[in-house]
């Protein structure tokens, strides 16, 4: 209650000012993850252009797949992990960790580079290392939003927080590519490094309400529910993570797309990319701050969301013009931010905030398992078919989840855990 009272957002009046303008630790944290975000996007957008134009001569969509696949793979496979880590340590300590790891892998790579060109294997570790740190930061922040700030402020700062991705899709795509075609990867890997060391910095300044209980450490009993049983409880929730997971599979294909398209069909440079990039993220930022405006029951809207993102992905098949395909890819990305908003929203609603560190470390997985399988099919399949047709089977592909979502229903209202059961799993009987 003390913590509640002392904090400007609980004066009602107040609530007209913006919440990063009255929340500085809110404000901090989320600036941080701007920049943790921003510069994996820099480096993922940078070294995808830098495959496709540089380093490799045959197979590029394999070699670009591949890339974006070890992007993926962290968030999926070290799950369990993270929702230990976040679960068991201190939100801050967890934040502050990751972005300085993700400086000095960053910083380690711009030196090697300096001196000489990494090998592309170098390269990927580095992906795969950065990849790793940014499995840590994001569901710890998403976690941390009730530390923050207060109830009624919740879906506000979701909207921020998911404008993260929005932001550092338009900031990285607008660097990425341009910064390779400019300095290379050193120069890329150097900014990023920069971004990673401001955000650790940002962190460290920020005061989270309830530091001490966040780390007490993994002697709290509800952080200790298994993640498939959280998942069980809430069959809602687990339904529409099945949809937007096979939703994935065709929607994370635009990462490789993009470079195919732009080398192959629109001859362009890093300007190009750049530009295709930034309207993603563009659109994805818009997105993010007017989903809650989006009407009707989050399923449908989702849906209507994920058809009108079909149709936006598959235009660029039939229409090979430079502004077209940056429009397009404007309203694919303001559908993205859009159902994103929503439905992180919805989940923080639902999910008890005991479950919390594991259930988005399990929806980070559960999202995420599609991306590297996305990344490697689309990649190889572009070396094979024309990037025009990649687009059309994304949108076609698409068409599925979105009726699949649009027939789902909400069920009984989710239990509350037991505390028997709760204090059988802190005991470690399972």
């Amino acid at each position: 209650m003390t913590a509640t009272s002392t904090t400007p957002a609980a004066d009602p009046p107040g609530r007209s000012t913006p919440l990063i303008l009255r929340n500085r630790a809110f404000a901090a944290v989320w600036l941080g993850q701007v920049l943790t975000q921003a510069a994996v996007r820099m480096f993922q957008v940078g070294v995808s252009w830098w495959i496709v134009a540089y380093a490799v001569q045959g197979a590029r969509g394999a070699a670009s797949g591949l890339f974006m696949a070890l992007c993926t793979l962290p968030a999926v496979v070290l799950a369990p992990v993270v929702a230990r880590t976040v679960a068991g340590f201190a939100h801050r300590s967890v934040l502050r960790t990751a972005a300085g790891l993700a400086a000095a892998t960053a910083g380690v790579l711009a030196v090697w580079a300096q001196g000489g060109g990494p090998p592309l294997a170098g390269v990927y570790a580095a992906a795969l290392a950065l990849a790793t740190c940014q499995a840590f930061f994001d569901p710890c922040l998403t976690t941390s939003v009730p530390e923050l700030v207060d109830d009624a402020d919740i879906e506000t700062a979701t909207g921020f927080e998911l404008s993260t991705q929005s932001l550092a899709g338009l900031g990285g795509a607008l660097l990425g590519a341009l910064t390779v075609d400019r300095a290379g990867v050193a120069g890329l890997a150097a900014g990023c490094a920069a971004a990673y060391a401001g955000a650790a910095l940002l962190v460290t300044s920020a005061r989270f309400r309830n530091a001490a209980s966040s780390s007490a450490g993994p002697d709290e009993p509800p952080a200790r529910r298994p993640l498939l049983r959280i998942l069980g409880e809430l069959p809602y929730v687990r339904r529409i993570l099945v949809c937007f997971t096979a939703a994935n599979l065709f929607t994370a294909a635009v990462f490789v797309v993009i470079p195919l398209y732009t080398r192959s069909v629109l001859h362009g440079g890093g300007g190009t990319v750049a530009l295709l990039e930034a309207s993603l993220g563009a659109g994805a930022l818009v997105g993010a701050f007017t989903g809650t405006r989006v009407p009707g029951r989050p399923t449908v809207a989702g849906a209507w969301c994920l058809g009108l993102m079909a149709l936006a992905l598959a235009l660029p098949g039939l229409f090979a013009h430079r502004l077209v395909v940056a429009g397009c890819l404007a309203v694919a990305g303001w559908c993205a931010g859009a159902v994103s908003v929503r439905f992180v929203a919805l989940f923080q609603r639902l999910v008890p905030t005991a479950d919390k560190p594991g259930f988005f470390a399990v929806m980070q997985a559960v999202l995420g398992a599609s991306l590297p399988v996305a990344s490697l099919v689309f990649g190889s399949a572009g070396d094979l078919l024309s990037p025009q047709t990649l687009c059309l089977v994304q949108g076609i592909g698409l068409l599925p989840a979105a009726c699949a979502l649009a027939l789902l229903r909400p069920g009984a209202p989710r239990p509350e855990p037991e505390p028997a059961v709760e204090q059988d799993t802190a005991g470690g009987a399972r």
